[in-house]
């Protein structure tokens, strides 16, 4: 490994500014140390101090004073910027510039499961010891690019990794060496959710396995740093070396802040979060993290819906996205979350004041806006010596005609640790504006537009274009006509303040005639022009966000009601029966009371004459709702949890509600025989995650047998376990395994916490529940042998469709069945299921549950209950038990929910019809009190949807006519996970 002084050593020659001690043999070494003093100008020392008519004193890189009054030392080179600007140059803490992308790692014929470094992490997704000074190489071109809008300072770390290492502050002095530049070599630490390009290690192959494998990488790194490992650990070491730094953890989107933050706190790490642009949409749930962001704004284009046809595809979502986001910056302010700006995910750092003026028009404040630029990223990396021009500060600043957010205003300069970049020469005259240009007895109307160097001219001779060209250079104007008579060559400069043009003009035949050109004076054009500005402004039109922000979200959150539902058919799902009308009273969320002739006073009464009232629907068995259903990467991914990346935003928790379901558990896949663990829900649509997921939550875990977990149609899966017998073994050495890490643990000494190993000792102690996936009846059997012999049961087969076969034994075991009603032959291990599984296993006293495991079945679970009635010939009352009281019991939330019972959550559902006939509709699903879905208002909702897609579009057509980029319409892919779903969701 090169060291830092060998690497500044070899560099030093190649550049303009060397150290001091250096030798020299390219000339006398004496220097002249300049000083410069920038007068009459507005200053911005920070974006709250401004100083009118100010100073700034500027000496080796730094400023020595700055304020009204400053003595100016003789020698001093000195300039007047009367009426001009200075600000503070910008910082960028999220860059990648001067370090090369990583390359990403050949794939080989098989999966990699094991790790490609020796000495380090056993994951090579953890690289923590990245040190990016020894890949740096100043990149002179994008350098210029950033200091072309205004950036002095970047923080530069290489985008590769979960744990990435630790970043460079860099000064963007292109006459400097990395001697000068290099401010801070160690200013944070990185981290995100995505794997390294240079390694195809499997492992972690989902969010929620990114998640656990940070957990278990901070316990190590602790356990490492007591002294308790054997090996010498590479990464640990740096990793523990990092931990004081800054820590800047990237996110794709505002789930994935949340989630970053939520594994941050259980470390007691706060996090700095590289936002998405998203935030807008759950604006309480940002602030409530309480973390430093870093926002980007590289905005949306519209969509081309000229085409009506195509237009029909694109989502109510995305739609709404590109007119929403413009007012992230603003919303982000007003809510007082504290967050700095990056040029990331940019295409081309020239958009970037494009994109911030279109905030400012969107309501971000422009005091904000500088200080998100300057004060609060030198803040967040903890510098005081960048993002200001206080004494003492590094002199990097930016001069410019004006307020920098304007988009009329020129950037002169920008100076970098003292030495001048020009952006844009001062000396050239602004000469932009409407002109009336005389020549030969006609009279042009002259429109100059552009900035210094780059002004351009157009003409027009009565309303009528025409063709010209010109130039501005060296204070000359130079303009061609090229019309129907001939050429007209014009030559001249600008005579006065007032921009008045003068000079000679040469006809075809080299004529010699006089012009001129006044600039326009319109009576209130200043007015006319704010006036114009303002009525920009009001036309700016956010649509509102809903919860989730996308169709059929709610505006306003459901709030707890009094509800009495009266003369209604009640099934209980209880020993009661179905009860013919009834009355139902829910308060507090909870059923109040069930009977006749109830009143309440401050109740909302419905009638319930022919309709029917149940409890909500409960599926054991879904995979809606979540980002990522399965860690396949390994065989056991018992560390992994759903509940880290629930979704509150899947559109299928609308349209099951819509069905009657109002609990669900999320399971992990079946691409591994122990899987992660599960998240039982209700489906509070607009909640947040947190909110959805059951308070004291009974602890349950997947298993899986068969063909998936063998990988029967991988084509490179080499993982053990290859066959059935494998599997048998797998579990008998994960138990075992798990049975002395617990004894160690309660030993009372010193051991290595292993989240894994945690999880499979709650299994061994009866502290959490096995939900395993299975189908052949001798795999079944097996694992109840299994875990026998360890002195515990499972606690749910689900899929289960050989159950028919062994129910006895699983009557006997205490194993409860959650089935399918008529599915089979979907694959080799399913060709021997009937329909009548469910009704045998109910008759040999397995508490029997009908699952989907589909997001269509699940909201269709009261047809699949009736099936049972016409397969097995359970009574009508028995059949609806299999979808709320039997699977609410197999997963130990029976107490809550399940059924109608005085005391039990207010979670029901109000049909048209009889709940199992094919004509019934939910008209109302009631949680805890609170109505989620009402047919209605669905209604209601539909015709909005409607609407507001129409008023989108309008706005889409008036940004493409009036000139703005559109791009072409997209089909958002509907999600549709189940068991063998390896693929996540990112955004």
């Amino acid at each position: 490994m090169r060291k830092l002084f060998f690497l500044l050593l070899c560099l030093s020659f190649s550049i303009v500014k060397a150290q001091d001690y250096f030798p020299t043999d390219k000339g006398v070494k004496t220097s002249e140390k300049k000083m410069f003093a920038l007068t009459n100008a507005t200053i911005y020392v920070t974006p709250t101090e401004v100083i009118k008519k100010g100073t700034l004193l500027i000496k080796d890189g730094k400023v020595v004073e700055v304020g009204k009054s400053v003595k100016i030392p003789k020698g001093t080179i000195t300039t007047d910027l009367d009426g001009k600007s200075i600000y503070p140059s910008f910082i960028d803490i999220y860059t990648e510039l001067g370090l090369p992308k990583p390359k990403r790692a050949p794939r080989g014929r098989v999966t990699q499961y094991e790790p490609s470094r020796e000495g380090y992490y056993w994951n090579d997704h953890i690289r923590p010891d990245t040190n990016p000074i020894e890949n740096f190489k100043f990149d002179n071109r994008k350098a210029k690019d950033m200091i072309n809008a205004g950036f002095g300072v970047v923080n530069t770390h290489l985008h590769d990794g979960i744990i990435r290492g630790n970043g460079l502050i860099v000064a963007l002095s292109p006459n400097s060496s990395n001697a000068y530049r290099i401010l801070d070599q160690k200013s944070a630490q990185f981290l995100s959710f995505n794997k390294s390009r240079k390694s195809n290690q499997a492992y972690p192959s989902s969010r929620m396995g990114a998640m656990a494998l940070l957990r278990q990488t901070y316990l190590d790194a602790d356990w490492y740093a007591k002294g308790n490992m054997e090996n010498k650990d590479l990464a640990l070491e740096a990793l523990n070396r990092n931990k004081d730094l800054v820590q800047i953890f990237e996110t794709d989107n505002w789930l994935d802040a949340t989630r970053a933050d939520k594994v941050g706190d259980e470390f007691n790490i706060q996090y700095t979060i590289v936002g998405s642009g998203d935030e807008y949409e759950r604006i309480a749930d940002i602030k409530a993290l309480n973390a430093n962001f870093i926002i980007p704004i590289n905005f949306s284009n519209a969509y081309d819906v000229s085409n009506p046809l195509l237009a029909q595809q694109i989502s109510l979502r995305d739609m709404r996205k590109w007119n929403q986001e413009p007012s992230n910056l603003s919303v982000l302010s007003k809510n007082g979350v504290n967050f700095a700006l990056t040029t990331r995910s940019l295409k081309s750092v020239k958009s970037f004041h494009k994109n911030l003026q279109k905030a400012i028009k969107y309501g971000f404040d422009k005091e904000k806006a500088l200080a998100s630029l300057t004060t609060i990223p030198a803040s967040i990396l903890g510098k005081t010596d960048i993002g200001n021009l206080k004494k003492g500060s590094y002199a990097n600043f930016i001069i410019t005609s004006g307020d920098i957010f304007d988009a009329k205003t020129t950037m002169y300069e920008n100076w970098v640790l003292g030495d001048k970049n020009v952006i844009n020469d001062m000396n050239i005259k602004d000469i932009t504006g409407d002109y009336m240009l005389s020549v030969n007895n006609k009279n042009y109307d002259l429109s100059i537009t552009g900035k210094g160097a780059k002004q351009t001219g157009s003409l027009k001779l009565n309303d009528k274009k025409v063709k010209s060209k010109f130039s501005f250079k060296d204070d000359w104007i130079s303009i061609i006509l090229n019309e129907e008579d001939g050429y007209t060559r014009l030559t001249g400069k600008v005579i006065n303040a007032a921009n008045v043009m003068q000079g000679t003009a040469y006809d075809t035949e080299g004529n010699e005639s006089s012009w001129s050109a006044s600039q326009k004076m319109q009576k209130g054009a200043n007015k006319k022009e704010a006036s114009k500005n303002k009525k920009k402004s009001d036309d700016i039109t956010v649509v509102p966000v809903s919860y989730p922000n996308l169709g059929f979200g709610n505006y306003t959150q459901p709030k707890t009601e009094t509800i009495l539902i009266k003369n209604v058919t009640v099934w209980t799902s209880e020993d009661a029966g179905i009860l013919e009308n009834t009355d139902v009273l829910l308060e507090d969320g909870k059923i109040s009371k069930i009977g006749k002739d109830l009143k309440s006073r401050r109740a909302t009464v419905i009638d319930g004459t022919g309709k029917h009232l149940t409890a909500g629907i409960v599926d054991e068995h879904s995979h809606i709702a979540a980002s990522s259903i399965n860690e396949g990467a390994q065989n056991s991914s018992a560390e992994v949890t759903i509940e880290d990346v629930v979704d509150p935003t899947d559109i299928n928790i609308y349209r099951n509600i819509s069905g009657g379901t109002t609990s669900a558990q999320i399971l992990h896949g079946s691409a591994n025989p122990i899987g992660g663990r599960s998240a039982i829900i209700k489906l509070k649509w607009g909640e947040n995650a947190e909110g959805m997921i059951y308070k004291n939550t009974p602890k349950f875990i997947k298993f899986a047998l068969g063909e998936n977990v063998k990988q029967s149609r991988s084509a490179n899966g080499v993982r053990f376990p290859q066959t059935r017998m494998g599997v048998e073994q797998l579990f008998v050495d994960y138990f075992t395994r798990a049975k002395e890490y617990d004894a160690l643990k309660k030993s009372g000494k010193p051991y290595r916490k292993d989240i894994e190993m945690e999880v499979i000792a709650e299994i061994l102690n009866k502290e959490r529940f096995i939900s395993c996936h299975s189908y052949v009846q001798s795999e079944i059997n097996m694992l109840m042998k299994v875990t026998e012999r360890f002195n515990f049961n499972v606690n749910t087969f689900t899929h289960i469709l050989e159950g028919y076969k062994v129910a006895d034994k699983m009557a006997e075991h205490g194993v409860g069945g959650s089935t399918f009603s008529d599915w089979w032959a979907y694959k080799y291990e399913v060709n021997d299921a009937i329909p009548f599984n469910a009704a045998i296993m109910h008759n040999a006293g397995v508490t029997v549950a009908i699952n989907s495991d589909d997001r269509e079945m699940s909201r269709r679970l009261n047809q699949e209950a009736a099936k049972t009635i016409k397969y097995g010939g359970l009574s009508e009352l028995e059949a609806w038990k299999t979808v709320t009281i039997n699977p609410a019991k197999l997963l130990h939330i029976d107490d809550r929910v399940g059924s109608i019972k005085e005391g039990k959550d207010a979670d029901v559902v109000l049909w048209s019809n009889h709940p199992m006939s094919i004509y019934a509709k939910v008209e109302k699903t009631i949680i805890e009190g609170k109505v989620y879905f009402d047919r209605e208002e669905d209604k209601k909702k539909r015709k909005a949807i409607a609407e507001e897609k129409s008023q989108l579009i309008t706005m889409m057509l008036n940004e493409k006519l009036g000139g703005g980029k559109t791009r072409v319409p997209m089909k958002r892919k509907d999600r549709n996970f189940e068991c063998d779903t390896l693929e996540e969701l990112k955004n």
